[in-house]
């Protein structure tokens, strides 16, 4: 991705709020063997720059008064409510040294794997970007990883990716962690009394047992004759 940046002259807190008053976002370049350079870019294009995936985790051309620098975004700072960039920086990039980046994951395949598809599992993403070291021109936009071979009580750990030539994950002593783990579906429980609670709780003319018989009313004393 390439754009457009100018350098700036004027620093400070009311230099940079009257240049955003103007649709444009303070910044700065460093690194490299040069000073750093103050800049400025366009407020809209860089919105819409920073919506692209892309633009966090690849090699970026930014010209400068028709020269063009390598860079990497470093850092953006937002305003807490507003849909606004307060001030970005940029890192020039060496194409002989290594650099540490984050570069996303992008997971395919889930629902076509035997965990998800035939045995009831849902595919959780507990990771979704990795930190590598590798040389700029062999830094991946992105990681694309298969889950089509997930199955039920085996989950996906970094050493089972294999990474782009020339790409070694940065770990932080975590020897292989885990980067989708494979969760069961909890059913829907069926509440049922034992047969034998049933059996006792039943009345006995349902339990197989005869009723007991009806008494006949006792006949009725006749009066005496009289004499």
């Amino acid at each position: 991705m390439n754009f457009v940046a100018f350098e700036r002259a004027k620093q400070g807190t009311g230099a940079s709020r009257r240049l955003r008053i103007t649709g444009r976002t303070p910044g700065i370049v460093y690194g490299g063997a040069t000073e750093p350079v103050m800049v400025e870019l366009d407020h809209n294009a860089l919105w819409h720059a920073l919506k692209k995936e892309a633009f966090h985790s690849s090699v970026l051309d930014m010209e400068i008064a028709g020269q063009v620098n390598k860079v990497l975004l470093r850092n953006v700072q937002m305003h807490p409510f507003k849909q606004l960039v307060l001030h970005i920086d940029f890192q020039r990039v060496d194409a002989t040294t290594k650099l540490h980046m984050k570069v996303p994951l992008h997971y395919s395949g889930d629902e076509n794997s035997p965990a998800v598809k035939t045995e009831g599992c849902i595919a959780n993403h507990v990771v979704t970007e990795i930190e590598v070291l590798c040389l700029p021109a062999d830094l991946p936009e992105f990681i694309a990883v298969d889950l089509s071979g997930l199955k039920k009580g085996r989950s996906l750990h970094l050493n089972d990716v294999a990474l782009p030539k020339g790409v070694t994950a940065v770990t932080h002593g975590k020897n292989n962690p885990v980067l989708v783990s494979v969760v069961m579906v909890a059913g829907a429980e069926v509440a049922a009394e034992p047969a034998a609670a049933d059996a006792a709780a039943a009345p006995a003319g349902k339990a197989g047992g005869k009723a007991p018989a009806a008494k006949a009313p006792a006949a009725a004393k006749a009066p005496a004759a009289k004499k």
